[in-house]
C-alpha cells in the first residue's frame, strides 16, 4: 500500500507540473483571452478603426458646417470641394454627402446595437431555459426555433415593416426580435453542459430556484460565447437594415442610413460616383472590421486554442 501510494503522489506532482507550465503564475483567463486578443494585430487595428468611426460618426456633425439635410444652392451635384467643406461632394438637391455619411453610419450603428440587446436578451433568455429544463420543454422550445428557421427571415422583416410602418425604432425591434435564433442555439447547448457542473448542482441542493440558478449561475458563464456571437451579430443586422433601405423599407426621410444613400447612389454612379462610392466604402470598412473583431474575439476566448 506504502508504494501505491508513493506511486501516486509522484505522479499527482507531476500533474501539478504540467499545469504549472500550462497555465502561467498569476493570470486569470480574461488576461490569457486579453494577451490572446492583442496578438491579434487584424483584431487590434479592427478595433481602433471602429472606435474611430463611431467617434466621427457621433462628433463629426457638431463640428461641420453643413448639417444632412441643409441644401447649399451654390453647390448642387458637385464633386468633392475642400474650399466649401463638401469633403464627398454633394447630391442631386446640394446636400453635403460627408454629413449625410456621418448621418447614415449613425444610424447604422444604432440600429445594429439595439437590435443586438434585443437578439441578445431573448436568445439567452430562450436557449438557457430550453437547455436547463430539458426534456419536452427542450423539445417543444427547440422546435419551434427550428419552424422558425425554416421562414423567410426577410420576409418577416418586410412584414412587420408593412404592419407597423416604417418607424425606426420598431425595425430596430424587429430586426432583434428575428435575430435570437442562432444566438438560442448556441446558448442552449452551453446550458446543457453547464447544468452538470458541481457549483449548479450545490446550488439546486441549497434549495435555490430554477430560475435563480439560470439567472445566477448559468447565464454569467455563458459570456464568452454570447459576447463572440453578439459581435458577429452586428454586422449582420447592419447588412439586413441596409437591404431594407436600399429596397425602400427601412430608414426614410429626413433620416438616412448608408443602405438609404447606397440606394439614392447606385443609379447616378456613372454620373455622380462620390454617391455611392463614399457610403459604400464607409460600410464595407465598417463591416470588415467588425468581422475582424469577432474572429479576434473567438480566437482569443475559444478554450480549444489555449
Amino acid at each position: 500500500m506504502a508504494g501505491i501510494t508513493g506511486k501516486d503522489a509522484i505522479l499527482t506532482n507531476y500533474a501539478r507540473k504540467l499545469e504549472t507550465l500550462d497555465a502561467p503564475k498569476g493570470r486569470s483567463l480574461t488576461q490569457d483571452a486579453m494577451r490572446r486578443l492583442v496578438r491579434n494585430k487584424a483584431a487590434v487595428v479592427s478595433i481602433f478603426m471602429v472606435i474611430a468611426i463611431v467617434l466621427i460618426a457621433f462628433i463629426g456633425p457638431y463640428l461641420l458646417p453643413w448639417s444632412y439635410s441643409e441644401v447649399d444652392w451654390t453647390a448642387i451635384r458637385k464633386p468633392p470641394d475642400f474650399e466649401k467643406q463638401h469633403y464627398f461632394g454633394t447630391d442631386q438637391n446640394g446636400r453635403d454627402m460627408f454629413a449625410r455619411v456621418l448621418q447614415g453610419t449613425q444610424m447604422s450603428l444604432i440600429v445594429a446595437a439595439v437590435a443586438t440587446i434585443v437578439s441578445v436578451s431573448i436568445g439567452v433568455v430562450y436557449g438557457a431555459v430550453a437547455g436547463y429544463f430539458g426534456g419536452r420543454v427542450d423539445a417543444i422550445m427547440m422546435r419551434f426555433v427550428d419552424i422558425m428557421y425554416a421562414l423567410p427571415y426577410i420576409l418577416f422583416v418586410i412584414i412587420l415593416v408593412v404592419i407597423f410602418g416604417r418607424n425606426p425604432v420598431l425595425l430596430f425591434v424587429g430586426i432583434g426580435c428575428l435575430e435570437w435564433l442562432t444566438m438560442a442555439r448556441i446558448v442552449r447547448g452551453q446550458t446543457l453542459s453547464l447544468k452538470e457542473k458541481e457549483f449548479v448542482e450545490a446550488a439546486r441542493a441549497g434549495g435555490a430556484k430554477p430560475f435563480t440558478i439560470i439567472m445566477r449561475h448559468i447565464v454569467p458563464n455563458l459570456t464568452g460565447p454570447v459576447v463572440i456571437y453578439a459581435t458577429l451579430t452586428i454586422p449582420e443586422i447592419i447588412i439586413t437594415e441596409s437591404f431594407l433601405s436600399y429596397l425602400g423599407l427601412g430608414v426614410q426621410e429626413p433620416q438616412t442610413s448608408l443602405g438609404t444613400l447606397i440606394s439614392f447612389g447606385a443609379p447616378v454612379a456613372e454620373v455622380l460616383p462620390w454617391m455611392l462610392l463614399a457610403p459604400a466604402a464607409v460600410l464595407v470598412t465598417l463591416l470588415l472590421c467588425l468581422t475582424y473583431i469577432g474572429d479576434g474575439l473567438r480566437d482569443a476566448l475559444d478554450p480549444k486554442d489555449r
